[in-house]
């Protein structure tokens, strides 16, 4: 069985910095593609960011140089630095092994 764990998830202050975490099970990481969405309240999901299996990148403009995906294959886990959080940044972020496996999120709020 497949399954897909995220973490690192809670309060910050805007301008601060947190780093979430993916692990998965049942699933071999290097053969996927992964990426990191995000669910604000009342909106739809929406795309952060993409990690191929070479380890090719690409971000939404909207966390462009301040959120950096990465990946290690030998732990299987992807992970997402966020840093000079803002309070749009607040919303549950899921991880996915392309094209169908997802986490069930960690909550993030950016609140002073």
């Amino acid at each position: 069985q497949v399954q897909l764990v995220e973490s690192g998830g809670g309060l910050a202050q805007p301008g601060g910095s947190l780093r979430l975490s993916c692990a998965g099970s049942g699933i071999i990481f290097r053969n996927y593609h992964l990426a990191w969405y995000r669910q604000a309240p009342g909106e739809q999901r929406e795309l952060v960011a993409t990690i191929t299996t070479t380890g090719g990148t690409n971000y939404d403009d909207s966390v462009k140089g301040r959120f950096t995906i990465s990946r290690d294959n030998d732990e299987n886990t992807v992970y997402l630095q966020m840093n000079s959080l803002k309070p749009d940044d607040t919303a549950v972020y899921v991880c996915k092994a392309e094209p169908y496996f997802w986490g069930r999120g960690t909550q993030v709020t950016v609140s002073s």
